[in-house]
């Protein structure tokens, strides 16, 4: 669906030149909730804009649905940038107009029967739940119903891509899980491919599918959030999962002195985190354990468990209780032996 291709950006000012992007190379597939999360000033505005090339490559190729964006003409580009919607993190609205002039906006600038706008204007009101403020304007809105305009807006034109630029971070916590709803709602009922960029690891675990970490203008870390999430390798990605995850990086307490006692963490995904299999395995291996620390969430829809047990065991029944763990799926992760 997504192709950015040895994408690169160089800035020149004074002489002096900046790179804001080295070697992009990303596929994102049909449909997916893709996120890319970094730092302030690690390159996700613009890598972003270059979706819909409002940033233009100084090497490299986008391509979006088959089309090379990147080889267009100027009027083919604004051609091509209508079957890419765009939401913003200040929503730039235009506050002279109401809501639902707003969502028509786009729908005029490309000179569709008034009929037809007047239809497509409920529809998208009736999809962002604002029916009863069609004749308010922004500022007699919350953020979290400017944001919800936003999104309608966006989708006027019946974009086959939603590119989100930090579209919750001005947000509060609750508005911001009502729109990565609503945003999780779109994606399953248009089949509608979302790009976002955020610097928050909650918003990557709540909805999207993929991840790629930036930083410093290169893609450090990639791939399905599971295995990002319950497996960071990179020291920027072990931050960002630091920022929800209890486990990560906490120093375990426990008995300390020296012993036959193994310290593991345990890593459960989805509907084996309800099942009893760490108490089933523990007693088939007739071996004592201790739940030191312990935790069960969500990815999107992915429910997940990480456990830090103590294993009254060492040597080889240890390793004989490790493999009996990973034999029914578990990832098992060894921290110290005592």
């Amino acid at each position: 669906m997504i192709r950015l291709q040895h994408i690169s950006k160089i800035y020149e000012s004074g002489g002096q030149q900046t790179a804001a992007l080295r070697e992009i190379n990303l596929h994102i597939k049909p449909g997916d909730i893709f996120g890319i999360i970094g730092h302030s000033g690690a390159g996700k505005s613009t890598l972003i804009r270059h979706i819909n090339l409002l940033e233009r490559p100084t090497t490299g190729q986008v391509v979006v649905d088959g089309v090379d964006m990147t080889a267009l003409s100027y009027r083919k580009l604004q051609e091509e940038r209508r079957s890419i919607g765009m939401i913003f993190q200040h929503f730039n609205l235009l506050s002279s107009l109401t809501v639902k002039e707003n969502i028509a906006f786009p729908l005029r600038l490309a000179k569709l029967p008034q009929d037809k706008v007047q239809r497509r204007v409920k529809e998208l009101l009736g999809l962002v739940g604002l029916e009863s403020h069609a004749d308010s304007y922004p500022s007699q809105l919350s953020g979290g119903q400017k944001q919800r305009v936003g999104i309608a807006r966006a989708l006027a034109t019946e974009p086959k891509v939603l590119l989100c630029d930090e579209a919750t971070s001005a947000l509060d916590p609750q508005t911001t899980q009502s729109i990565l709803s609503l945003l999780l709602a779109i994606n399953r009922r248009l089949n509608i491919t979302i790009v976002l960029i955020t610097h928050e690891m909650q918003v990557i675990r709540s909805i999207c599918d993929r991840v790629a970490v930036l930083d410093g203008g290169v893609i450090v870390e990639e791939g399905a959030v599971a295995d990002v999430f319950l497996k960071p390798q990179h020291r920027t990605t072990r931050d960002f999962v630091a920022q929800v995850a209890d486990l990560s990086e906490m120093d375990v307490p426990g008995d300390r002195s020296p012993g036959s006692r193994t310290r593991v963490r345990i890593t459960f995904i989805g509907e084996q985190t309800y099942e009893p299999v760490l108490y089933e395995t523990m007693s088939e291996m007739n071996v004592p354990f201790a739940i030191l620390q312990g935790t069960i969430s969500r990815l999107k829809e992915i429910p997940y468990g990480q456990l830090v047990v103590e294993l009254h065991a060492s040597g080889n029944e240890a390793a004989q209780t490790i493999a009996a763990l990973q034999s029914r799926g578990l990832d098992v992760e060894v921290l110290t032996y005592e």
